[in-house]
């Protein structure tokens, strides 16, 4: 058998995939029993396959590719599991088992069978070099190094000169609580049990003295590797960290319970300036109806549109109340988030402290989440409270856009600065008038002095004087002032007539 032996590497390791049965050999081998297959599971665990031409299970193999050049494959009895590895070496007994005749026919090619193995046992050496721990080629002080005999219950370091291996360090024990008289080596751990501290003996005595620990004589032999004391002191400080996130989320509850009381407060004023507006719209209407009999109630109208001032005035008042109620529900509302926020942060701390607070810490940082979650109600009824102010504000604009109020000339546009409509009232403080304006023009409202009167009970139509008296012939009559201080000229166009005036 002759063959090339390629310089690879006679080692190589696969990650299974699920299922995978093949697996590739990258290296030459002379015989299906030249190579070793491991398995190592998800464990660790080392397992060596054993070799079998007919393979059934997953811990058995076959083999292909044997002296060839190039190498060959393994195919498991069964599917591998995912994520298992598989090491497959070269393993040929290292022996010379030729031995070539002194004279006669030379074996050429069991001498290349001969050569091949021997560069596959050093290859395979090699990778057992490759596996072992060993200093590098450059180094000075670790050539030449030899291990030293093992010493019982010793660690092995390098010695003061920096040349040499040895047995020297003590490997140290737990020893439990430190007591005087006491001899303790090197790693020796130690719990001090006036302190709970943990300490390891860094130099080998015997103990003398007393604790604490860092007050002893051999303080200076121990190294602190728990220090308790530390701990439980910042312990009590995140406890006393959560009681203040506690106390914290207790006033947020507190700052929401006020924010909630501003809410209601500045609802009920939100009603109040809707019912002082209604009450103002009522005023109007009072006023508008008032014009329309302006002939006999003019005065009444005018009494009529001062209420109506009056009311609106109180409307805008409560609409202001009930803003600045709304202003201080916000304002509640922003010291409610601000104390969650608070509380918030107190949590945070007592976490960070230490683990023990942590439940505390938590149930902290509920609360604090109430609290914000009651303050976002606060708010929201702070914005509806603002809302119904704005609607009583709304009301009372409607109506300042029909009474215009007092006003020394006729006005060109209404309060708002808007077009004038039919029906709109002012009162004229220069000549003292009500006026409405019916759709083009201003239009005073004034007494009627020119009152048409019946004559009698029988009367039906009512009229001035001379449409009620009636002249004989050649009499005439003229009626003076109609309306107003009448007077009644009686005259006769024929003097040579006698005529005689009855009254009754």
């Amino acid at each position: 058998m002759s063959i090339t032996i390629s310089a690879t590497d006679p080692r190589i390791q696969y990650t299974a995939s699920s299922s995978q049965t093949t697996f590739a050999v990258p290296f030459e081998f002379f015989a299906d029993a030249d190579l070793q297959v491991k398995h190592t599971s998800s464990g660790g665990v080392d397992t060596t396959l054993t070799l079998s031409s007919n393979p059934t299970t997953v811990a058995q193999y076959s083999v292909s590719g044997a002296g060839e050049t190039g190498g060959g494959n393994i195919t498991l009895g069964s599917g591998a599991t995912a994520g298992d590895k598989y090491t497959i070496t070269r393993n040929l007994t290292v022996s010379r088992s030729t031995d070539f005749p002194s004279s006669g026919v030379f074996p050429i090619e069991t001498l290349n069978t001969e050569l091949d193995k021997i560069i596959a046992m050093i290859q395979q050496k090699g990778i057992d070099i490759n596996l072992s721990p060993r200093a590098s080629s450059t180094t000075s002080t670790a050539y030449g190094l030899t291990f030293p005999e093992l010493v019982a219950n010793k660690l092995l370091t390098v010695n003061s000169a920096g040349n040499a291996l040895e047995f020297s360090q003590e490997i140290g024990t737990f020893k439990g609580n430190w007591s005087a008289s006491v001899a303790y080596v090197q790693r020796d751990i130690i719990k001090d049990t006036s302190t709970n501290n943990i300490f390891i003996c860094n130099s080998s005595h015997t103990s003398s003295g007393s604790q604490p620990i860092t007050t002893n004589t051999d303080s200076a032999k121990w190294d602190l590797i728990v220090d308790a004391a530390t701990a439980t002191s910042s312990a009590t400080a995140a406890a006393s960290s959560a009681t203040a996130a506690a106390s914290s989320a207790t006033a947020s509850a507190n700052s929401a319970t006020a924010s909630a009381t501003s809410e209601t407060n500045a609802g009920n004023s939100a009603t109040t300036a809707s019912t002082q507006a209604s009450n103002a719209a009522s005023s109007a209407s009072s006023a508008s109806g008032s014009a329309s009999t302006a002939t006999t109630k003019a005065s009444e109208a005018s009494t009529s549109a001062t209420n109506a001032a009056s009311s609106a005035t109180t409307a805008s008042t409560q609409a202001s109340a009930a803003s600045t109620s709304a202003t201080n529900a916000a304002s509640s509302a922003t010291a409610a988030a601000s104390s969650a926020s608070t509380a918030s942060g107190h949590a945070t701390t007592a976490t960070t402290k230490a683990s023990e607070a942590s439940t505390s810490a938590s149930n902290a940082s509920t609360s604090a989440s109430t609290a914000s979650t009651q303050a976002s109600n606060a708010s929201t009824s702070a914005t509806n409270a603002a809302a119904s102010a704005t609607a009583a504000a709304a009301s009372l604009d409607s109506f300042d856009d029909v009474y215009l109020g007092s006003k020394s000339s006729d006005p060109t546009v209404d309060n708002d600065g808007d077009a004038l409509t039919e029906g709109d009232l002012y009162y004229n403080s220069s000549s003292n008038t009500l006026k409405y304006y019916n759709g083009s023009a201003w239009v005073g409202i004034v007494a009627d002095t020119d009152v048409k009167v019946l004559v009698s009970a029988n009367d039906t139509t009512a009229g001035y004087l001379n449409g009620k008296l009636v002249a004989g012939t050649n009499v005439t009559f003229t009626e003076n002032n109609d309306g107003g201080n009448e007077t009644l000229t009686i005259a006769a166009t024929d003097n040579s007539i006698p005529f005689a005036i009855a009254l009754g």
